[in-house]
């Protein structure tokens, strides 16, 4: 059976993650659409040429006719995030641009697995369930993974560890009202708290070296994109191999939490071949379940005024 991935956006984020997956899982065939049509011309010529190390793949320009048989669409389009600006200034822009992708998406006879990764994450991978119609489980999107990623560098460099030994989560939305997980948190299997060089003025700083990283590396270089094409390349290799990983993503909600909103939240999620394979109800502190619950609310106010 054909391994097939179909990528929606090749900018930044999409050509990065077709060069990380090309190089860390076996795919067969990668189509890549975008509405700037040079591009993955010359994406797919400047591909190919890794092939003799990594194993014979089709990789070719695509339109969406082309989604009709892949096991994958990963969505990347949409407008980057520019300096100052919060994800969900986003929200106007790339539901736009959602709706122009999702629905010839499905036409063309696509039966496999959204992966969304645009921004805002959250509002972006519910909208798609809607728009698809495709069960919860077959739309992901990549939610707090990364924010998780640069909370594990941040305290790997304040304890001076190595970052596997880090088992620490960010939860909520992609975004503004996203929270750490501390209270259960673990470094080396020891509780983070139970750290001499922990305290809540160090925890806050970290909280927000987290959070403004993202706007800081596109102060800096214009985009980020390094982090969720890793992120991406471990969620699509997961379901092509229909391997079971568990990540903090953007998972349907279905009264996790004591949240009474239908959408998406980042929340500790397991995935294989056939998508969302459990949702987990992660353990959180009182503190720490009134900020996902704040969360939730945030990202409810903001779906109540879209218009599909």
């Amino acid at each position: 059976m054909s391994r097939k991935v179909f990528l929606v956006g090749d900018g930044a984020v999409g050509s990065t993650f077709a060069n990380d997956l090309l190089q860390n899982a076996t795919v067969d065939e990668l189509a890549i659409c975008d509405v700037a049509k040079d591009r993955p011309v010359g994406d797919s010529m400047d591909l190919e040429d890794i092939t003799p190390f990594m194993g014979q793949t089709d990789i070719h320009p695509a339109e969406y006719s082309d989604a009709k048989d892949a096991d994958v669409c990963v969505i990347t389009a949409g407008v980057p995030r520019k300096p100052g600006e919060t994800r969900l200034d986003l929200v106007a822009k790339n539901v736009k641009i959602l709706k122009s992708i999702v629905e010839p998406v499905v036409e063309s006879g696509f039966k496999g697995v959204f992966v969304v990764s645009a921004n805002p994450v959250d509002i972006l991978t519910t909208l798609t369930q809607k728009l698809s119609g495709f069960p919860k489980s077959r739309v992901i999107g990549t939610g707090t993974s990364l924010d998780s990623m640069r909370l594990r560098v941040e305290l790997a460099k304040k304890l001076n560890v190595p970052v596997a030994k880090v088992n620490s989560m960010v939860l909520g939305e992609h975004g503004d009202t996203s929270f750490e997980n501390f209270d259960e948190s673990t470094v080396d299997g020891k509780p983070l708290r139970d750290y001499a060089e922990i305290n809540d003025n160090v925890l806050s700083e970290i909280e927000t070296d987290v959070r403004k990283k993202g706007g800081k590396i596109i102060a800096n270089k214009g985009a980020t994109f390094y982090g969720v094409a890793m992120m991406l390349t471990q969620i699509v290799s997961a379901i092509l191999d229909n391997c079971s990983i568990c990540l903090p993503l953007s998972a349907p909600i279905n009264g996790e939490y004591g949240i009474k909103h239908d959408l998406y939240l980042g929340t500790p999620t397991v995935i294989n071949g056939e998508g969302i394979e459990q949702v987990i109800e992660t353990k959180l502190s009182d503190a720490e379940k009134a900020k996902m619950l704040n969360s939730a609310d945030k990202m409810q106010e903001v779906l109540s005024g879209i218009e599909l």
